[in-house]
């Protein structure tokens, strides 16, 4: 049975506005929803194929004189002594992955349409594409055998998980495919996988008898071993290469079938080209760099391996010589499409007409998409199925881009930040008059009096983290600017083994910081055990090797727990956050496990800011927020989106969640992060918020000797329509407020009666996802401002009940957990336990209920 408190918490947070029988509101999902594994985001970005403005992947023709790859979501074919790529198809959907027949007729490859990925054949003469599947599941990486008459692919068909499938093609035509994987259930703990087994990364041997595939079977870190095993499957497979794999090892077999090439990152940061025996051996590397080699292919004379690499930050194809070690790009000069293209100007201004940068999305009536040459095309990984034929894609645009787009109708949307409107906008080439020139204007949300001067920043987002894309700190600083951020903070974290921005680290701002601009680098501390921490200001190093509680490693205890890390950055003056805190309300009772941290920490005063708009549900993310502030525990705001930046899929973009604080004086990082711990944040995904009570903002303490009526003033501006805007007093809502005709807007003043001592802020949410917004659903919050009656401190005995009950699933799984390397260390974290057991029992005592 729920408390009291519980009770309005649940009424308040996370029942909003929904009347009992209302049908729900559509919802952002996963795109691709039908792969049933955890993480969406890794997998979708790492493994399946991603819309990318360069060469994404390559394959030979047979008689290695030409490629084969994908590029804006088209298939294309180059001749190796050509800079002149022709395109094979512009059909609605996104094409990837291409394989060509070994008679040279045709090309297997991948069609995504917004719903499903599925296997497709085009017939080079007759340029027809007939499907070679039509399940509706996600089948990737199609692979002829040398003899042309079977296909290997991975399909999610019937089990929702990655296996591997092989099948007869005959006439054009595919049979009834055979599991060579069939589903199995590992007995080893995971947490970034799935617990059943997959099977990706086909290549067949020169002989067509086996195929050589990445196998997780009973593996824990990681996306498996490299292993071997007969095409008819009677066999088990045999483990060529054991390392630690990431999505896209995609090995092939050398022309003389005594070796393959695949792609790793073995004890490097970045994915780089290796060489192994076909029977297994020890690797040798091929190529080096601070950039990623993938999808590599060998030509077949076995002279030459195409790859794709990013070093000049997008993707590009490149070609090795494997004798010689000489590599040199793949030029592509000149683009011809199959339909008629023309250039677009766009240019982006803002209401003095100065060029601006922005954000912009550009489709055609198919819903294909368009960006610059140069450009890195971003796609959301989540989609409102009910309103969207594909997820929404876009580009950043320093205020000026260049495009081919095809005789159609466009449609282009342009957004600089939630402090500007979202601009709509039509264009087609084929109206008489079309100049080939478009500007479009974007204006700034109307102020009213009194609205201060404000910075925005996101402290939680990754340089590079693994994607198709190389990002570098001026790069970031691009999409930054393009999105009205002025202060980015780059989290260095671990990809399991690796640190893909280790050596940007600097305690310093960047030098891509410019007086309005700060681009920093910080570090999430990575352990899931107890949750993760931003870690901002380090003055001297990273905290090593940033995580814990890794089973089955030598990191495999829960110590450090995150009060020693926050203990560790503190001695370096840096702030400590709660990162992404909640995707669900805890339940200490009924949840299987707890042992998120965050009730210990913020009890001992460990907590410098709080990501309560961030990569998690806002309103449970709320929930346990106020359940702290209702304990007296002062706990500022902050924001974070979690953006992987090097991705081409991602939830994001840099800035979808961002923190506002007071400007004061010139940009520094001292005095943003003072704003910060002071409380004066609002963190938001759109709406803009400012609350007074009296002269009082967020993170003062408003005094008076008894209770009484406070006078507050709530401001709203927003660049699209805002459900409730809730003033929240102690946890409840304490008014609903007026956004104006169109929803948008409020300046409302008003009493409150404060009986006793308290918090108050003012947040904004909505029922459902909104197009503007690419996150779960509009919300934004600002910090507290705290009331003190008489000197009393907020105490709230349902609150403080809460938090012993969750105390006591830690220190019930600290004292079981067989992890721990010594007495010590457990004793250390129980000691944790007991001293901030000893602040809420107080806390139960002293406090009362509403």
């Amino acid at each position: 049975m729920r408390t009291s408190m519980e009770k309005a918490l649940v009424a308040a947070i996370l029942a909003g506005a929904a009347t009992l029988g209302a049908a729900a509101p559509p919802a952002r999902v996963p795109v691709l929803g039908q792969v049933a594994l955890p993480h969406s985001y890794y997998y979708r970005e790492l493994y399946l194929p991603q819309l990318t403005s360069g060469p994404s992947s390559v394959a030979w023709s047979p008689d290695g004189t030409t490629l084969f790859y994908s590029m804006q979501g088209s298939l294309w074919r180059q001749r190796v002594d050509s800079p002149v790529a022709e395109q094979l198809t512009d059909d609605p959907g996104s094409d990837y992955q291409p394989d060509g027949s070994p008679d040279g007729r045709s090309v297997a490859f991948v069609r995504y349409d917004g719903r499903s990925m599925e296997l497709m054949r085009l017939d080079l003469a007759s340029r027809t594409v007939r499907p070679l599947t039509a399940n509706g599941a996600v089948n990737v990486e199609p692979r002829w055998s040398p003899q042309g008459d079977r296909l290997a692919f991975v399909s999610t068909q019937g089990t929702g998980h990655f296996l591997l499938y092989v099948s007869d093609v005959r006439q054009g035509v595919m049979g009834s495919p055979r599991v060579l994987t069939p589903e199995r259930r590992s007995a080893i703990p995971r947490y970034y996988y799935s617990p059943f087994d997959h099977a990706i990364n086909p290549a067949w041997t020169r002989d067509g008898r086996a195929l050589l595939f990445v196998s997780n079977r009973e593996i824990a870190h990681g996306t498996g071993d490299i292993v071997r095993m007969a095409a008819d499957g009677r066999d088990a497979p045999q483990v060529l290469q054991h390392e630690e794999t990431s999505w896209h090892a995609r090995p092939d077999v050398s022309p003389d079938g005594t070796r393959f090439v695949y792609s790793s990152y073995l004890g490097r940061q970045w994915q780089q080209l290796w060489l192994l025996p076909v029977d297994g051996g020890y690797p040798v590397p091929l190529t080096y760099g601070d950039y990623d080699a993938t999808n590599p292919r060998w030509s077949p004379d076995g002279r030459t391996i195409a790859f794709i690499s990013n070093r000049s930050g997008n993707t590009a194809l490149w070609l090795i010589d494997v004798t010689s070690g000489e590599q040199r790009p793949v030029e592509i000069a000149e683009r011809r499409s199959l339909q008629p293209h023309r250039e677009l100007t766009l240019q982006i201004v803002d209401e003095a007409g100065q060029s601006i940068p922005a954000r912009v999305s550009v489709t055609d009536s198919r819903q294909r998409s368009y960006a610059p040459a140069d450009a890195w095309i971003h796609a959301d990984d989540m989609i409102v199925p009910e309103r969207q034929r594909v997820e929404t894609r876009y580009f950043h645009s320093q205020g000026r881009s260049l495009l081919s787009v095809p005789l159609d109708r466009l449609a282009i949307t342009v957004s600089h930040g939630p402090s500007y409107d979202v601009a709509h906008a039509e264009d087609d080439p084929r109206e008489a008059g079309w100049t080939g020139t478009r500007t479009i204007t974007i204006k700034r949300l109307p102020m009213p009096r009194g609205w201060p001067t404000l910075w925005s920043g996101d402290l939680h987002v990754h340089m590079n983290y693994g994607g198709h894309y190389r990002n570098t700190a001026g790069r970031l600083a691009e999409q930054a600017r393009a999105e009205d951020l002025n202060l980015v903070y780059n989290l260095i974290v671990n990809k399991e083994q690796r640190f893909p921005d280790l050596a940007s680290f600097r305690p310093d701002p960047d030098p891509a910081s410019t007086a309005d601009l700060l681009i920093l680098h910080g570090q999430e501390f990575h352990t899931s055990y107890w949750g993760h921490l931003g870690i901002l200001n380090l003055t001297q190093h990273l905290l090593l090797p940033g995580y814990a509680g890794y089973p089955l490693t030598a990191a495999a205890s829960p110590y450090p727990d995150n009060a020693t890390v926050a203990d560790l950055a503190h001695r370096q003056n840096a702030l400590v956050g709660y990162a992404h805190p909640f995707d669900t309300d805890v339940s200490p009772e009924r949840d299987e496990s707890v042992t998120n941290e965050l009730p210990v920490d913020a009890a001992l005063g460990k907590i410098d800011y709080y990501e309560a708009v961030g990569f998690s549900d806002h309103k449970a993310t709320s929930a346990i927020w106020y359940r702290l502030l209702e304990c007296g525990l002062q706990v500022p705001a902050g924001a974070g989106t979690d953006a992987m930046a090097n991705y081409a899929s991602l939830r994001g973009p840099v800035g979808l969640n961002r923190v506002y604080v007071p400007a004061s004086g010139p940009l520094t990082r001292e005095a943003f992060l003072t704003q910060l711990k002071r409380g004066r944040g609002a963190a938001t995904n759109g709406a803009l918020l400012q609350l007074k009570i009296g002269n009082a903002d967020p993170g003062d303490t408003v005094r008076i000797a008894e209770g009484g009526t406070l006078g507050y003033r709530a401001m709203l501006r927003a660049n699209f329509p805002v459900d409730h805007l809730e003033l929240i007093w102690n946890g409840s809502v304490a008014a609903n407020l007026s956004r104006g005709p169109d929803q948008r807007s409020a300046d409302v003043s008003g009493t409150l009666v404060a009986r006793g001592s308290g918090w108050l802020l003012l947040r904004a949410w909505n029922d459902g996802p909104d197009p503007n917004v690419m996150d779960i659903y509009p919300y934004a919050t600002t910090s507290p401002v705290y009331v003190r009656v008489a000197d009393q401190p907020r105490r709230s005995r349902d609150a403080a009940t809460y938090f012993l009950k969750w105390l006591d699933r830690i220190q019930s799984a600290t004292e079981q957990h067989p992890g721990y390397r010594t007495s010590l260390e457990r004793a250390a974290v129980l000691q944790d336990v007991d001293r901030a057991r000893a602040f809420y029992e107080q806390c139960a005592r002293a406090g009362s209920n509403p």
